[in-house]
């Protein structure tokens, strides 16, 4: 059974799903918690209470995402992500790539695609990042558009909490001024 907590941030609410400390689903920036559980139970793609139930199952992660949420320098690293069979060869590189940049530092969607061993391949690396289940843990906001725009991003808000989470981990970040 999964498993879900949802809570306040600095910068909205957050919540995050899954099972013996393994990260199914992560949702930011909603404007009430009810939003952000609707979102995670849409993502974890279970609908009622029967498969999934409320909790504060992870206190640590719980911790530590509004600790990033405040701007404190957090590394998430070590917490296990599930990884749907579904996803592809591709899929699962871009994942694993956006997941190495660490806090503060950015990479273009060019530059993810020739990591992943496909250097023509940018526009199907933003479509990796719109489905990131696990934004903050793979830091898709980090990802950035040719010549360091912005580009997209599908959480509440959109690219003002892009933006937000940009100056959280570098407030001299060029591409912000």
């Amino acid at each position: 059974m999964l498993q879900y907590a949802a809570f306040s941030t600095e910068l909205g609410y957050w919540g995050f799903a899954g099972q013996n400390q393994t990260i199914h689903a992560v949702v930011i920036g909603h404007h009430e918690e009810e939003q952000a559980i609707k979102a995670l139970l849409k993502k974890t793609g279970e609908t009622t209470s029967s498969k999934i139930k409320s909790s504060d199952w992870y206190p640590e992660l719980r911790e530590q995402l509004q600790q990033f949420a405040t701007g404190d320098v957090v590394d998430f690293s070590q917490v296990k992500i599930f990884f749907p069979e579904k996803l592809t060869r591709f899929q699962r590189k871009v994942l694993t790539q956006t997941r190495r940049l660490k806090y503060g530092q950015t990479a273009s969607y060019q530059e993810l695609a020739a990591r992943a061993g496909h250097p023509g391949a940018a526009r199907a690396v933003g479509s990796v990042m719109s489905h990131n289940a696990v934004p903050i843990l793979i830091p898709c906001h980090r990802v950035l558009g040719a010549g360091g725009k912005l580009g997209g991003f599908s959480a509440p808000r959109g690219i003002a909490l892009k933006k937000d989470l940009l100056k959280l981990e570098d407030p001299s970040c060029a591409i912000l001024v």
